[in-house]
């Protein structure tokens, strides 16, 4: 019998990226008595993962609980970045209904479209909160016609149209209904929560049924898997069947040993759950996303699951064999890149990691180069030392045999007068201008249909074009006919033609022909690129090359030589920099970017053996 828990709700809050969804999650967990009066808490507290802090993004979708009143409110903050759909896409089928975020100033945006799209597909209703509303320049009322545009152009029914509006400033902690009329906290969500989202429904006496939705990872207990429990009573030590939706050949029994519900921001042991309840289960070693963890009293169903995007973009993954190989990095061999990025599959279900015919090659597909970047970045914190290749993206074949490549909608803000430089430089890239308006602040907002390739090391060049004044979104719209070839760099690079260590004249010299990458002391070996070149062709240079000493002394030679200072590339800048030429070469302590393939000559300078 079909029952109701009307003490649960689940919740998803999804959101473009830096709408607020971290920092909302923030003031419902502080408001809802989880921390103690005085205890400390870091603002974004959800965002545990180093690089998700330094970023300001969240990156692996986090589930928590709170208490309101006599009910449990189950949350799920989620990635805004397109790259991270993946994490969005599968979540959805844990819960019954979703808060949109939509920035008061910024309005809907690209990734507000994708989410949206996901949970109506999935006949979730939405509760849409307009965010931000003390923030200069905010337009909540704009917005609010701007976000039931939007549910029309995706054909939402009639109720998910009449979904309730709340303006919050979440930053301040505080929720309203009437955007002129300012909240005091966050009851006004809470409520609206409460009285919208349906409760759970499930018939506890049917066989047990649980869709793993998230795989969580411990080095202790191994494979968790995180999913909401649709029907019948999972326990701990019970007898269990695997079955998935989409490989009907698995069937696996196994047996729970360790079960877990979400309170505040921890995980605590439970001997058993009902419907309606977020669990985790522990104990199963090969556990995937999209199974269903079925009882045994019955004929195990599995529940339909949302397949996963494919990915759009790849980079090859190398040993690093250049002559400063290994004296940086603790784990450097193939079998430790291997290992490793086999383990992220564990968790990360957009990524696709293959062997090639390379012992020391990886092909590593994911969503973009932000997916990818920190991929890298997570790697090289680690201790992992590797090159990597430029990213390329995955191309297709329709039925007629005809090259298909991934596309991509660009929204670009920026100043009015740097969007004909934009608009001339993405139309290079082959992109198509789509839309082209005014919004406020003197910015003009630009939408072009763009080959992903085109985006490839674009930011750079972009921020350079708009004096670090243009935001730039994207989002993945398909596959569409080939468009071409596109030159990526115009500019070369500055080749170091000796191994050694730089020196100040050297690089004296040096910077007269390019922008320099290192600065003095810098170690370096020939076929390493230690900067960028105005013209297009390389040109390589002495940067160990010293004064020689003379027996006359002038006024001019005690003068010391003035270098201007370097450009020290980030890890996303270096990605873009890099041409189909050249890797990147990654260490816990350097990122250095060289030739693909040095020759003879080169490789006898560099001290490395001929191959």
């Amino acid at each position: 019998m079909v029952t109701t828990r009307e003490d649960i709700r689940n919740i998803a809050i999804i959101a473009h990226v830096d709408h607020g969804k971290t920092t909302l999650v923030d003031a419902l967990l502080k408001q809802s008595g989880i921390f103690r009066d005085n205890q400390e808490v870091k603002e974004r507290v959800m965002d545990s993962n180093d690089i998700e802090r330094e970023r300001g993004i969240t990156i692996l979708s986090k589930n928590t609980a709170v208490q309101y009143k006599d009910t449990k409110i189950n949350i799920i903050d989620t990635p805004g970045h397109a790259d991270f759909g993946g994490e969005v896409e599968r979540i959805l089928k844990m819960v019954n209904g979703v808060v949109l975020l939509v920035d008061a100033f910024e309005g809907v945006m690209p990734q507000t479209k994708f989410v949206l799209m996901k949970a109506l597909s999935l006949k979730l209703p939405v509760i849409a909160c307009v965010n931000k509303i003390d923030r200069p320049g905010a337009r909540p009322k704009e917005v609010v016609d701007e976000v039931l545009e939007l549910f029309m152009d995706l054909d939402a029914t009639d109720d998910q149209l009449d979904c309730p509006f709340v303006f919050a400033s979440a930053k301040e902690g505080t929720a309203t209904l009437d955007p002129d009329q300012p909240g005091s906290d966050m009851k006004p969500l809470f409520d609206t929560i409460l009285n919208y989202i349906p409760a759970p429904e499930g018939d506890p006496e049917a066989n047990l049924q649980v869709l793993i939705s998230t795989i969580d990872y411990n080095e202790y207990v191994g494979r968790i898997g995180v999913g909401k429990v649709d029907n019948g009573i999972i326990k701990v030590n019970q007898e269990a069947v695997i079955v998935n939706h989409h490989d009907k050949d698995r069937v696996e029994k196994v047996k729970i040993s360790k079960l877990y519900e979400y309170q505040g921001l921890g995980k605590v042991d439970v001997d058993e759950a009902g419907i309606g309840e977020i669990v985790a289960v522990s104990g199963i070693a090969d556990l995937k996303i999209g199974d269903t963890v079925c009882g045994t009293t019955g004929e195990p169903e599995a529940i339909p699951f949302q397949k996963i995007s494919d990915p759009t973009i790849s980079m090859n993954f190398i040993v690093n064999d250049s002559p400063l190989a290994g004296q940086e990095g603790k784990y450097v061999t193939s079998r430790h890149i291997k290992d490793r990025l086999f383990k992220e599959l564990n968790t990360d279900v957009s990524l696709r990691v293959e062997e090639t015919e390379s012992t020391d090659t990886f092909k590593v597909s994911g969503r973009g180069e932000l997916h990818l970047s920190v991929l890298i970045e997570e790697m090289r914190r680690e201790g992992y030392e590797f090159a990597v290749s430029k990213a390329e993206v995955i191309y297709r074949k329709d039925e007629n045999g005809k090259t298909l490549e991934p596309m991509e909608t660009a929204y670009i803000d920026v100043p009015d007068e740097y969007s004909g430089t934009v608009i001339s430089s993405l139309s290079e890239r082959k992109g198509e201008l789509l839309n082209m308006g005014s919004i406020a602040g003197g910015y003009t907002r630009l939408e072009f249909n763009i080959p992903s390739r085109g985006l490839i090391g674009f930011r750079g060049p972009f921020m350079t074009d708009t004096k670090g004044n243009g935001i730039i979104n994207t989002i993945f719209s398909g596959y569409g006919p080939y468009k071409g070839d596109i030159s990526y760099r115009k500019t070369g690079s500055l080749i170091a033609y000796e191994a050694g260590e730089a020196v100040t004249y050297g690089l004296f010299n040096a910077q007269e022909r390019g922008s320099l990458f290192i600065g003095p002391g810098t170690k370096v070996y020939s076929g390493m690129v230690i900067g960028s070149n105005p013209r297009s062709e390389d040109i390589e240079v002495n940067v160990c090359k010293t004064k020689h000493l003379t027996n006359t002394r002038t006024s001019s030679s005690d003068e010391a030589l003035r270098l201007v200072p370097p450009v020290i590339l980030s890890l996303e800048q270096a990605l873009d920099f890099i041409d189909q030429d050249e890797l990147l070469e990654v260490t816990p302590v350097n990122i250095r970017i060289r030739k693909r393939i040095l020759d003879p000559l080169m490789r006898k300078r560099a001290g490395m053996n001929r191959k």
